[in-house]
This record gives C-alpha cells, sequence and structure tokens, in this order.
C-alpha cells in the first residue's frame, strides 16, 4: 500500500504541473503548489509537521494517524526531499521526492485526504483524486489575513477549496461532500507551508466533524 500511494504522488505531481500549464496556472495553483519553497532549508536540518486526524467512519483512524511528519532535506544532486511518519519510537517512510518541485508536504496532504475519503465513504479513489486536481486549477478563495508564529506576527494567505460543492454524486459521500481543504502559507514559514486542513463538517451542525485531518508546522531542527 506504501508503495502504491508513493507512486500515485509522484504522478500526481507530473499530471498536476502539466494540468497547470496547460491552464495558464491560476493564482490559487501557484500558491499552493510553490516552486523553490525548500531552497533555503539548510542540509542537516528537518521540518516537523504536526499530524492529528479524526475520523467517524473509522474508530482507529486518530491512533494510526497521530504524530508527527518529519522532512529532511538530503544532499546531492539532484537533492530529495525525504518524508517520515514518526509515533514516539516508531518510524515508516513515505517516500523520497526531488526537492527543486517544492515542499512535498501539500502533495502528501491531498493524497492523504483523498485515500481516507476513498476508504471511509466508499468511492472510488480515481474519481475523488480527478475532482480535486480539477479544482486546484480554478480560481479558489484566496485571503490574506494575520497569524501568530513564534511570538510574533506574520501575514499569511489562505486558500480554501471545496472540491464536491456541486457533485452530482453529494449525496452518496457520507459527509464527505462538505469537505474544505485549507492551506495557509506565509514567506515567514520554513518549508512556507504553516497548516493544511482538511475537514468534513457533523452533518447536523453541531458536534464534531465527520472528518478532520490537519498537518501544523511545530518547529525546525537539527537531524537526530
Amino acid at each position: 500500500m506504501l508503495k502504491t500511494l508513493m507512486l500515485t504522488l509522484s504522478a500526481m505531481v507530473l499530471v498536476g504541473s502539466l494540468t497547470a500549464s496547460s491552464a495558464a496556472e491560476t493564482k490559487t495553483y501557484d500558491l499552493l503548489f510553490r516552486t523553490g519553497t525548500l531552497d533555503r532549508i539548510e542540509r542537516g536540518t528537518e521540518l516537523i509537521y504536526s499530524r492529528r486526524v479524526r475520523n467517524a467512519l473509522d474508530d482507529q483512524a486518530a491512533t494510526r494517524g497521530t504524530g508527527d511528519v518529519a522532512l529532511v532535506v538530503k544532499p546531492g544532486e539532484p537533492a530529495m526531499a525525504e518524508l517520515d511518519f514518526r509515533q514516539e519510537a516508531k518510524h515508516r517512510s513515505l517516500g523520497r521526492f526531488p526537492a527543486s518541485v517544492g515542499n512535498p508536504m501539500i502533495m502528501y496532504f491531498y493524497e492523504t485526504v483523498i485515500r481516507d475519503m476513498a476508504a471511509s465513504a466508499g468511492g472510488s479513489p480515481f474519481y475523488i483524486r480527478n475532482r480535486v486536481k480539477e479544482i486546484l486549477t480554478e480560481q479558489g478563495e484566496v485571503k490574506t489575513t494575520q497569524s501568530q508564529y513564534e511570538g510574533r506576527t506574520i501575514s499569511v494567505q489562505t486558500v480554501r477549496l471545496r472540491p464536491f460543492a456541486d457533485d452530482p454524486n453529494r449525496d452518496r459521500m457520507q459527509g464527505f461532500d462538505d469537505l474544505e481543504l485549507r492551506v495557509s502559507m506565509s514567506d515567514a514559514v520554513p518549508g512556507w507551508y504553516l497548516s493544511l486542513v482538511a475537514e468534513a463538517p457533523n452533518p447536523t451542525g453541531k458536534g464534531a466533524p465527520t472528518y478532520l485531518l490537519e498537518l501544523q508546522f511545530d518547529r525546525l531542527e537539527a537531524v537526530q
């Protein structure tokens, strides 16, 4: 399963780039898939993102999916970005990607949401992936706000996308029909991404969401 996920991620990078080039690259796409975001990351350091998950359709989701994702850029030609999922003493490789493409956390985020939705709601991952790729090249909602980071106020751009808002199969998605993808970015944050959140609200409008995946930049530290 892990090998399949990594192959899918690599294909998504290529297909996404081709799609954006043929669609004149919208502001939304340029922000989300910004290149050069790892260029200033010093080799021998790693970016740590906290990962929190909740899934009302999967009782083990929180236990299985909550932890940290570490990103380290390995020196070499070409330089490679490696992702590693960590739960206390347990580590699991998530794959290696060319650092020149940019921060692979964005691909990991979207592909994880696609996989979780397909497994929980029983839909086709190919259908879900196509809808997500389509909306990535549309002009989504972009807002500039202020946020706190390391004790100071920084300017943050947040992109909000709802891939299934007008989908004809909404009534079959078991609560994922109102899924919202939110990505907050800033030049002040190492690696560009401050947070990546996918949330499907509770259909009743009250209580915990049906699904929540939250990746939050936590810190930059020396490689152990």
